[in-house]
């Protein structure tokens, strides 16, 4: 298990235990199996960016503010080889970091989804902050609510009340986008 890895582990563990919840608890909260969460915080298996988002809703947090969290804090400059970025097991999808690790109000966030892939949020990741799409290149059709935009290269797109929501990728190339996230 890589560092990040490691942390991530670690996060989840001291996020539930700061709680208080059993495996159980955040089971139920989250929709995760209690044994996924078991292997995920023990590290034998790496959880993919739908059960992250599950399990940062369940926390009353972000999937950006739950991963801000086991990156280095207190910088005020991040460098682009710095930018730690992480990848779905599960569909390719690549995250990175842009803006320096700290607890400010604003976040900014590379996300390279494959063609074909899809990645969906529950509407608990998105609770607590206020987020833009700035589509670089690529496709991607954004699934907000059950309604449909697809995003070209240059499109900016903000995100209207929490509901669920559903990234893809017709194709053919990588949809390569920028998130903005604020705190509400």
């Amino acid at each position: 298990m890589d560092d990040l890895a490691s942390r991530l582990a670690e996060r989840l563990r001291g996020e539930r235990e700061a709680r208080g919840w059993s495996l159980n608890d955040l089971a139920e909260r989250s929709g995760v199996s209690r044994a996924m969460i078991s292997r995920i915080e023990r590290g034998e298996a790496s959880p993919t960016a739908v059960l992250l988002g599950r399990l940062s809703g369940a926390f009353g947090l972000t999937l950006s503010n739950l991963l801000a969290r086991i990156e280095s804090a207190g910088e005020r400059l991040r460098r682009a080889a710095d930018q730690p970025s992480w990848r779905d097991p599960e569909t390719g999808f690549v995250r990175r970091a842009i803006s320096p690790a700290g607890n400010g109000d604003l976040e900014l966030v590379a996300g390279e989804l494959p063609a074909g892939a899809a990645i969906a949020y529950p509407a608990s990741s998105y609770a607590f902050i206020r987020q833009q799409i700035w589509m670089q290149s690529g496709l991607l059709d954004f699934d907000e609510g059950g309604v449909v935009t697809r995003l070209e290269p240059g499109d900016c797109m903000e995100l209207g009340p929490p509901s669920d929501c559903r990234f893809s990728n017709p194709g053919p190339g990588p949809a390569r986008y920028l998130v903005v996230v604020s705190r509400r």
